[in-house]
Parts: structure tokens; C-alpha cells; sequence
């Protein structure tokens, strides 16, 4: 399949114009991350909590981010997670004082207390629990001393659920796997087990929270420095490697530094992107990196290939010929592959969801770019390197 044939442009009579174009966008991307003081790191390196919360109707960000700040945590960072019919945000505290599991559980408890003095400020009596917040430990022994239920349980009213254990189980249990968070007490009368009698004391001793927080997940300081260093060293190594294997591939360290250059190229000017659209640098993110390492250089190796390839059949015809022949020859290889990925990423930016968006993003970035860079970029460095060594020559 070819989408174009007998195609004739002269992209190395335009290489001052790539060139400049490249310069202006990596310095301004250079710039950037300057004037921000380097990448947003996320979670997963610079260490603190990440605490995932689920409302029962559409969160309002702003009181969020109210209470929190008068609970003196104003440094959080608050996002909307998933569909937004999820009611779901992440609530991301950077590092307390210390480094330790306690800490985490510390945060967790302050970002609990900011919203449940906005979201259940209704005077609730303090005997009674909120089963949209509760572990199933600390509702079991609610129940055990709840006597009228205890005794409900061993009755034969209830043949399922014979202990208060095995009733805090399933109420948790279905809670759990419902999302997070339990909207009325119907939902609990649908659990195999729960009489009428049961759900009337439940409704009697407990109230379902506007809020849950389903998940909690830390990572100390220590970690994160670590992880910082390693993605830094994966990257470096990565493209260490790559120009180790073209040199010897290509016999000459000029194909391997010119893709290295444009491969440098790429991942500056995505990061700079993530930099302009204030966005964190994740694990994920590191990944699509080098996924995209990977991507570019496999990109500009096919059209380095043709050129080797030009240069044995037409000894006599000049460099700047065969460069221009070599990519447009596989301009339409480019455009197939590039265009099917650059179409997948765009897929799964619009409609991956919340976890995976930044890695979408840097995907979307780093393929366009990449394309670009493989024309635009490398190419004319082989031919700028062999017009200076033929200069040197004469």
C-alpha cells in the first residue's frame, strides 16, 4: 500500500529552515523548564500521598481546595480522576516532615477531616459510623458492640450472615466492589444476608457519608530521588545503546550521533510541551519516553537504511540527491506507520481516560515530533556533517 507516488520535494534545500525551526522550539522548551525550575515531577518522585476520593454527586473543586487550605494543607494538588460522571478526584499531598508509613496515614487523616467538616457538616451524633469511610476491622467491633444486632445476627431471621464479622465483610466487601462508595441504605438491603431487621439498626446506628476515600498510596522522599535518578539513567543508557548499535550498524559514528541528536531533540521539545501544559512528569510518562526512544530512532534507522542503500547503487550522484531521494522514497512508509500511531495516541488521549493521559499525551507529542525529526532533523545533520568534512578536504 502507498498512499503517495512519484514524490519530489526538495527537503534538504530546506534544511536551514528545519534546522531553525528545531533550534527555536528546543530553546523555548529549554526555557520553560528553566523558568518552572525543571519538570513537575509527580508523586512517584518527589514523594508524598496520593489519596483517590469519590463523591456522590459532582464535586466542586474550588470548596475542596477551600477546605483543604484551612486545614493548612493549600499545597495539595487536586485533579478530577476517570469519567466525570465518576464523581472521582486525587487529592495529592506533597511529603510531611519525615519519611514513613505513619506519615502518609497522617495526611490521609488531615485530607479525611478537611472534607468531612464541609461534606457531613451536619450535626451527626457521634455514635454513629459512616460506612462510606470505615475499614472492616473498626466496623466489626462497631457491630460486636451493637448488642441488638449481635443477637439479630445469631437468630434464625439471618441465615446467611451469623456474626457481625461476616455481616462487616459484605458491607464493605459490596462497597468496595461498588465503586467505593454506597449511595443509600437500599443498596445495602440488596446483600444476600440483610434482613429488614438488620438494615433498620444499620439505618439506626450508621449514616452514609457524601464522600469515600477509596484508595491511599505513598511514596517517601527517598524513593522518589531514587526513582528520579533511574529514569534519568534508563533514558541515558537508552540512547547510549542506540548510538553504540547504529555506529556499528552503519560503520561510521555520524549516522548514530545525528540520531541521537534528533532522538535529544524529541524528548526535549516533549517535555517542554508537558512543561507548557503544566503537567506532572509520572512513571508512565518515562515510559512513553522511551517508548518513543525507541519509536524515532526506529523511524530515522529506516531512512539512514535507504540512504546506504542509494549510495551503493549511485555512487556519482551527489549526497544532497540521495538524501532527497532516500526520504521521499520513504515518505509514504512514514505516513502509514506514523499516522496509524499518532491516530491510536490521539484514541487513547480523548478516551483512555484519567490514568494513562499523560502517557497518551507524550505519545501524541513525541510521534508528531519524532516524525518531524527524522526528516527534518537528522537528515540534514548527515548531510551539514559530510559538506564540512568535504570542505575540510579541499
Amino acid at each position: 500500500m502507498q498512499l503517495l507516488r512519484n514524490v519530489n520535494v526538495n527537503w534538504v534545500g530546506r534544511k536551514w529552515l528545519f534546522i531553525g525551526i528545531s533550534l527555536v522550539m528546543t530553546i523555548v522548551s529549554l526555557s520553560s523548564l528553566y523558568w518552572k525550575g525543571g519538570p513537575r515531577y509527580g508523586i512517584d518522585f518527589r514523594g508524598g500521598t496520593l489519596v483517590y476520593v469519590k463523591f456522590k454527586s459532582p464535586p466542586n473543586l474550588t470548596v475542596i481546595r477551600t477546605a483543604l487550605s484551612q486545614k493548612g494543607l493549600g499545597n495539595s494538588t487536586i485533579q478530577r480522576y476517570d469519567l466525570p460522571e465518576q464523581n472521582q478526584v486525587i487529592i495529592s499531598l506533597d511529603q510531611l516532615e519525615g519519611d514513613s508509613e505513619e506519615e502518609s496515614d497522617e495526611g490521609r487523616v488531615q485530607i479525611l477531616q478537611a472534607l468531612k467538616a464541609v461534606f457531613n457538616s451536619e450535626k451527626i451524633p457521634t455514635d454513629k459510623i459512616d460506612l462510606n469511610n470505615v475499614s472492616t476491622t473498626d466496623l466489626t467491633n462497631f457491630l460486636i458492640e451493637a448488642g441488638d444486632l449481635t443477637s439479630l445476627l445469631k437468630s434464625e431471621e439471618s441465615p446467611v450472615l451469623k456474626s457481625p464479622e461476616s455481616l462487616a465483610a459484605a458491607i464493605t466487601d459490596y462497597r468496595d466492589s461498588h465503586g467505593g462508595i454506597i449511595i443509600s441504605y437500599d443498596e445495602i438491603g440488596t446483600i444476600s444476608g440483610v434482613t429488614k431487621s438488620i438494615l433498620t439498626i444499620l439505618q439506626e446506628s450508621s449514616f452514609l457519608g457524601e464522600f469515600s476515600v477509596f484508595q491511599t498510596e505513598f511514596v517517601g522522599p527517598k524513593v522518589g530521588q531514587n526513582l528520579q535518578r533511574q529514569a534519568i539513567s534508563a533514558t541515558c543508557y537508552a540512547l547510549i545503546g542506540v548510538l553504540i548499535y547504529i555506529a556499528i550498524r552503519f560503520k561510521g559514528t555520524i549516522y548514530g550521533a545525528a540520531a541521537v541528536i534528533a532522538v535529544f531533540h524529541d524528548v526535549i521539545i516533549t517535555l517542554g510541551f508537558f512543561s507548557f501544559a503544566d503537567r506532572e512528569i509520572s512513571l508512565t510518562v518515562i515510559a512513553a519516553l522511551l517508548t518513543l526512544v525507541g519509536y524515532s530512532m526506529n523511524d530515522t534507522i529506516v531512512v539512514f537504511d535507504r540512504i546506504r542503500e542509494n549510495l551503493r547503487l549511485s555512487r556519482r550522484i551527489p549526497l544532497s540527491e540521495i538524501i532527497n531521494k532516500s526520504i521521499n522514497q520513504t515518505l509514504s512508509r512514514t505516513l502509514l506507520t506514523s499516522g496509524s500511531t499518532f491516530l491510536t495516541a490521539l484514541s487513547l488521549y480523548f478516551l483512555g481516560g484519567q490514568v494513562i493521559n499523560g502517557f497518551a499525551f507524550a505519545l501524541v507529542i513525541g510521534v508528531a515530533v519524532g516524525t518531524y525529526s527524522s526528516i527534518g532533523v537528522a537528515s540534514p545533520l548527515l548531510l551539514i556533517w559530510y559538506d564540512y568534512q568535504l570542505g575540510k578536504k579541499k
